[in-house]
């Protein structure tokens, strides 16, 4: 079974729902992290897709070791397909 993500991020949220954002009336949020989804809404909203392809490739490089260029591609693959950012 494959892992779930952030919906927005695409971070793994593992098996427990310690790394899940909340929703307005508390209960954990089914598809965002707590990074990018906080009381019901997102911590960034006016976050765009590419900026936040730049933010989590330079998470990818800084915290996981990934070539930069490495990891530019697989947030250009990858996010746009996440359900925040479908079109």
């Amino acid at each position: 079974m494959q892992e779930k993500m952030c919906e927005s991020c695409g971070m793994p949220m593992g098996e427990t729902d310690e790394m899940y954002g909340t929703e307005a009336n508390g209960t954990k949020s089914t598809d965002y992290c707590g990074n990018c989804y906080d009381q019901g809404a997102f911590t960034n909203p006016a976050a765009t897709l590419e900026e936040m392809i730049k933010i989590v490739a330079d998470v990818m490089v800084k915290e996981f070791g990934f070539e930069p260029q490495d990891a530019l591609e697989q947030c250009n693959v990858g996010l746009p397909t996440l359900k925040r950012w479908r079109a």
